[in-house]
């Protein structure tokens, strides 16, 4: 189990650094963190987050920035909502023009 936390500990210090009005994908945190196969950890990751108010999970979405983690914000909307506030179009539960509000980790931050 500590070898889980630590991991969720280093996608929540990267999920942090993602800004106001951008996204990215469970796969580029993985890829970022040198464990390209993780994805589907980072989602549990970004389900285990939701009882921290400081981590914006509302920023992680599929590689086609599909919203599939909306089901954890406690109503159909709330990512969504979340989303739009911070000006990022939204149009059935997908990002409209992924490319306009992606941020790479692996661009972004210096090397982990």
């Amino acid at each position: 189990m500590p070898q889980q936390e630590s991991f969720f500990s280093k996608v929540y210090t990267v999920v942090k650094l993602i800004p106001e009005g951008k996204v990215t994908s469970y796969g580029a945190i993985a890829k970022y963190l040198g464990s390209p196969q993780s994805s589907r950890m980072v989602g549990w990751a970004m389900n285990a987050s939701h009882a921290k108010d400081d981590v914006p999970a509302h920023r992680v979405v599929n590689r086609k920035g599909l919203l599939t983690g909306k089901h954890h914000f406690g109503g159909g909307s709330v990512m969504k909502q979340l989303l739009e506030n911070e000006g990022v179009k939204v149009d059935q539960n997908q990002i409209q023009n992924l490319e306009d509000y992606f941020w790479d980790p692996v661009v972004e931050l210096p090397a982990f």
